[in-house]
């Protein structure tokens, strides 16, 4: 099985609702966001290139995080619910499964030291 990765970064603002009122993450505040696409692969998948997908192909993917996520509130750009690094990722990888069929995982990135990633079983 082949890999590849291709990371994408945003800035967005979010209100973790369902905490409680003293937690400072149940006021709205921002973050600088990285996503990382994974895609996958077997040998006999790749393109006649050599590759799991060529990675201008992901050109798609930045311009609808651009014009959907960055400077935007995730409350409202995700249509509702609950915009944790979890629930991104996975509501990410939905919109995007269809287009990328290769994709294996979504992983966002709050804080450099924080991860959370969505991987269907």
């Amino acid at each position: 099985m082949f890999t590849i990765s291709k990371e994408f970064h945003f800035s967005a603002s979010h209100v973790l609702d369902r905490l409680p009122s003293w937690h400072p993450c149940a006021r709205m505040h921002g973050h600088n966001y990285i996503v990382v696409l994974e895609l996958s692969a077997a040998p006999e998948g790749l393109t006649e290139a050599g590759f799991v997908r060529d990675y201008r192909d992901l050109d798609a993917f930045k311009k609808w995080v651009d014009a959907t996520l960055d400077h935007r509130h995730l409350n409202d750009a995700m249509g509702g619910g609950n915009p944790s690094a979890e629930h991104l990722a996975r509501w990410i990888f939905d919109t995007w499964a269809d287009e990328l069929p290769e994709l294996t995982a979504v992983s966002v990135s709050e804080t450099p030291k924080t991860w959370a990633t969505y991987r269907p079983r």
